[in-house]
């Protein structure tokens, strides 16, 4: 078997001129942030599914979902629907939550309000 190498080096140094850009820089590191997010909570759901025992077309009509659209969804590069990690996540007896990186602090006019 054949090894082919890409030169990536003239990819590598536009993307290294355009990070000089503030706003390129700001908007490359959301884009890459919010991806491995999405890739976090789809392979744990895969696992998780992995671990159940079941395949992805069984979990697939167990959320009313077309097989292939499952497939899809743990295979590639997807922005999947809420609804369809909820529904996932429900399925695999699991829930989806939103930890706050960062202790918050609570605005007067919050805690005033009761929240």
């Amino acid at each position: 078997m054949t090894t082919t190498h890409l030169d990536t080096s003239r990819h590598s140094r536009l993307l290294d001129e355009q990070m000089q850009d503030p706003e390129f820089r700001a908007e490359f590191l959301r884009a890459r942030d919010l991806i491995a997010q999405v890739d976090a909570v789809m392979n744990t759901l895969d696992q998780l599914r992995a671990e159940s025992g079941r395949s992805k077309s069984e979990l697939a009509r167990q959320i009313g979902k077309q097989p292939a659209v499952v497939r899809r969804l743990f295979t590639a590069q997807v922005n999947p629907e809420l609804r369809t990690v909820v529904a996932l996540a429900s399925a695999l007896d699991a829930d989806i939550r939103i930890v706050p990186r960062h202790p918050r602090r609570v605005s007067p006019r919050a805690a005033a309000a009761g929240g």
